[in-house]
C-alpha cells in the first residue's frame, strides 16, 4: 500500500521546508510513503528546497495555471507513479500533518473513497467573523448542491483512494475543493470528513485577494457544477419560478377581464405570455441539458476505464 502526499506550490520556498519536515515517515496500515509537490510556476527557489529536502517527484509547470489545474497534475502524477491513497495539503502548513493518519484511515478501513478534513473553523483566530459565516454558508450551499454531509467544502486537506481519484475531473479555473465534492456526490462516491486541527497562520491566503472575489468566484463555481450535474433540477427550479410568474398575471389579467376591466390591462397578459414563454423554453433547455449531462456520464464511465488501464499498466511496470 502506497501513500503519495503531494502538495501545490507557489513561491513557497520559506514556508515548504516547515511543512514537509512535518509530513508522517510511517503510518500503520502503510508500506511505503512518498512525496509529491506542483510547482505552479514559483518564480523563486521552492524546487531547489523541495530536491534538497528530498521529495520523490516534482511537477513542474512553466507558468502558473493555478490551483484546480495543479491538483490535477498532481493527481495524474500520483497515479502514474502508483499511488494507492493520495493526500493533498497546503505547503504553507496550514493543517496539522499529524493528522494525514486520521485522514486515510477511513480508506484503509474500506469505510470511504474520499476523506475530507474538517476545519475548528470558529476557533480559528486568523479568520475573521465574515470569512467564518462565509465558509459555513458555503459548505452549507456545496451540501445542498451534493447531496452530502460534508462539514467544511472549502478544505483542500483531503485523501483520496486510487479508485476514486481516477475519477475526478475538474473543469473551472479556480480551485478544485467545491467541484470535486459536488461530482463525487452526484457519482455517489463514499465520502467521510474527519475532524482536523490547523496551524497558526504563517502567510495570508493566495486563493482570492478580497472576500467579494472569493465569494463571487465560489458561488460562481457551485452553481456551474450544479447546472453541470443536475441541469435538471436547475433548470427545472427556474422554469418553473418563471411559469408560475406568468401564470400569476395571466391569472390576475383574467379576473379583470371577467370583471369587464381588462382593457386597462394588456401590459399584464403581454407580460404574462411572455414569461410563460420563457418559463416553458427554460424547462427545455433543462431537458436538452439533461440529455448531455447522461452524454457526459458516458464519456466519464470511459475516461475512467482508459484511466484505470493506463494508470494500471504504470503501477504494473513500476512494481516490475
Amino acid at each position: 500500500m502506497k501513500l503519495i502526499i503531494q502538495m501545490p506550490c507557489l513561491n513557497e520556498a520559506e514556508t515548504l521546508e516547515i511543512a514537509l519536515n512535518d509530513l508522517p515517515k510511517h503510518i500503520d496500515g502503510i508500506d511505503e510513503i512518498e512525496y509529491l509537490i506542483i510547482n505552479d510556476g514559483s518564480t523563486d527557489n521552492t524546487v531547489d528546497v523541495a530536491k534538497k529536502w528530498g521529495v520523490h517527484y516534482v511537477v513542474n509547470f512553466k507558468k502558473n495555471k493555478g490551483l484546480a489545474k495543479g491538483f490535477m497534475a498532481g493527481l495524474d502524477a500520483c497515479l502514474r507513479n502508483g499511488a494507492d491513497i493520495i493526500v493533498n495539503t497546503d505547503a504553507d502548513n496550514q493543517y496539522v500533518a499529524e493528522d494525514i493518519e486520521k485522514l486515510v484511515r477511513p480508506i484503509l478501513d474500506g469505510k470511504a473513497d474520499i476523506v475530507i478534513g474538517e476545519r475548528p473553523i470558529d476557533d480559528t483566530e486568523h479568520f475573521s467573523p465574515l470569512k467564518k459565516k462565509l465558509q459555513h454558508l458555503g459548505s452549507y450551499t456545496v451540501r445542498v448542491a451534493s447531496k452530502t454531509d460534508i462539514p467544511d467544502a472549502p478544505s483542500g486537506f483531503r485523501a483520496y483512494s486510487r479508485e476514486a481519484a481516477m475519477q475526478m475531473n475538474v473543469v473551472n479555473q479556480y480551485t478544485y475543493t467545491l467541484e470535486t465534492i459536488i461530482q463525487a456526490g452526484h457519482n455517489k462516491i463514499p465520502m467521510e470528513s474527519v475532524p482536523i486541527r490547523t496551524n497558526p497562520e504563517l502567510r495570508k491566503s493566495r486563493l482570492f485577494h478580497s472576500m467579494f472575489g472569493y465569494v463571487k468566484k465560489s458561488m460562481v463555481t457551485i452553481i456551474r457544477s450544479f447546472m453541470m450535474y443536475k441541469p435538471l433540477s436547475f433548470f427545472g427550479a427556474m422554469g418553473s419560478i418563471i411559469f408560475l410568474a406568468g401564470l400569476i398575471l395571466g391569472i390576475r389579467f383574467l379576473v379583470y377581464f371577467f370583471s369587464g376591466s381588462g382593457a386597462g390591462h394588456v401590459q399584464s397578459l403581454i407580460l404574462a405570455s411572455t414569461l410563460l414563454l420563457l418559463g416553458f423554453q427554460t424547462f427545455i433547455i433543462g431537458l436538452q441539458a439533461d440529455i448531455i449531462a447522461a452524454n457526459r456520464k458516458l464519456l466519464e464511465d470511459i475516461q475512467f476505464h482508459v484511466r484505470k488501464l493506463d494508470y494500471d499498466g504504470c503501477k504494473q511496470r513500476e512494481e516490475k
